[in-house]
């Protein structure tokens, strides 16, 4: 018996430890999609707009590069006039991190 609920716990807790999520100002536990407004400056104009992400497995595994910079060079702009972020999350198995870049 002891050895059973060991059993059980040392699997809860890796289980526990293996979800993935994505950075989001709010979260769901079987499924995330939120968008969200990051930053603002006193650049004027938006014509270009540029992304990067970052995606996680199983909370084991994650990969990409959502900077602020990867997606404003995707775009080719040098001049930032806001950044959005959007976080997608399912079930703790897949997890997905975007940054959207608007300027010039």
């Amino acid at each position: 018996m002891k050895k059973t609920l060991l059993f059980l716990g040392a699997t809860a807790i890796l289980l526990l430890q293996s979800c993935a999520m994505a950075k989001s100002p709010l979260s769901g536990g079987l499924y995330t999609s939120v968008k969200a407004p990051f930053a603002v400056t006193e650049n004027s104009g938006s014509s270009k707009v540029g992304s990067a992400s970052a995606t996680s497995i199983l909370g084991i595994l994650a990969t990409g590069d959502a900077s602020i910079q990867a997606a404003a060079k995707n775009a080719g702009i040098t001049k930032i006039h806001h950044v959005d972020e959007e976080a997608t999350s399912v079930l703790g198995i897949f997890a997905k991190y975007t940054v959207y870049v608007y300027g010039e």
